[in-house]
């Protein structure tokens, strides 16, 4: 089928959660982590249909075929005391790059939270996705300058659980 140049944008649904993992999946394989992706469709649905969800995602899509999807979730910026949306993953099929989708999720994005009172949008990228970098550029996003993204994962997380306040193991 010939891509449409205008697919339509819409807010994900708990019936979409095969359609936004396997976008996941192949963001992951587009950039050589597929091995990364852990994660699995139920996890979708049970963190991002509960009462409060944990994330909301646009889909793009000709038809019934998903074409590209931004996920992302809302921030607190303490220091501002603003509203911010944080956007966790943006992916457009290869087939459908070019036409502006990755633009037009952005944006929908940007929209969607304007509404919500949000006052900025954030997002990271790896060091060595210049591709993606530029095109953030292009559309109007910065670099900041001024922070890294630290994280603690797997063991080091568990690490952080079990620590008493003065940074020793609790006893069990």
């Amino acid at each position: 089928m010939p891509i449409d140049t205008h697919p339509r944008i819409r807010l994900a649904t708990e019936q979409d959660v095969d359609k936004l993992h396997a976008m996941i999946v192949s963001l992951a394989k587009a950039t050589g982590l597929r091995e990364k992706v852990t994660s699995r469709p139920e996890d979708f649905r049970r963190f991002g249909s509960r009462g409060q969800p944990a994330f909301q995602a646009l889909i793009a899509e000709q038809g019934s075929e998903a074409m590209g999807l931004s996920l992302f979730f809302y921030s607190f910026s303490s220091w501002r005391g603003e509203l911010g949306v944080y956007v966790q993953d943006l992916f457009v099929d290869s087939r459908a790059r070019g036409i502006g989708l990755g633009r037009r999720l952005i944006v929908e994005t940007a929209r969607l939270a304007k509404k919500r009172g949000a006052t900025y949008l954030r997002l990271s990228v790896a060091n060595d996705n210049s591709a993606a970098q530029a095109f953030y550029r292009s559309i109007g996003l910065t670099l900041s300058a001024d922070e890294c993204i630290y994280q603690a994962i797997g063991p080091a997380f568990e690490n952080l659980t079990i620590r008493s306040t003065t940074g020793t193991p609790e006893a069990k």
